[in-house]
């Protein structure tokens, strides 16, 4: 059962290096069928060592037309398309005390420091303007 599948991936890897070297699919149907001749020949051998001897030519001959080159489909990893259009991820950039340096795109540290200032006047100016107080009754 071993050596089915064993056989099965050859003749898969084998059909995929010959689209390797092939152009066109017209001209690859007939390399096609000439591997599929060259496997169905050998087919009904059923003496192990000869079929382990058979299955090693063929790994060696994969190996002797392997593509320097390979054909990659343009999504594949390694493909010209690969993760062209990846969203790009927000990232946030923190201080050394921890605390995120902007907080949003538009909130830079001078912006911060604007609104902080702003926000202490203010209440500095209401502060001075508002009437004191009234002290509690019991106390004196």
């Amino acid at each position: 059962m071993a050596s089915k599948v064993h056989v099965l991936r050859l003749y898969r890897r084998s059909l995929k290096l010959s689209l390797d070297w092939c152009v066109h699919r017209y001209l690859w149907r007939g390399q096609a069928m000439y591997i599929r001749s060259l496997f169905e020949a050998n087919r009904n051998i059923t003496e192990p060592r000869l079929n382990r001897e058979v299955i090693k030519e063929t790994e060696d001959l994969l190996e002797k037309w392997k593509h320097p080159d390979p054909y990659r489909p343009p999504t594949a990893p390694g493909g010209s398309k690969y993760e062209r259009n990846m969203p790009i991820q927000k990232l946030r950039a923190y201080g050394a005390d921890g605390k995120p340096l902007v907080t949003r795109v538009d909130k830079t540290p001078e912006w911060t420091a604007e609104q902080e200032a702003k926000k202490a006047k203010a209440a500095e100016t209401e502060a001075a303007t508002s009437p004191p107080s009234a002290e509690p009754l019991g106390e004196k």
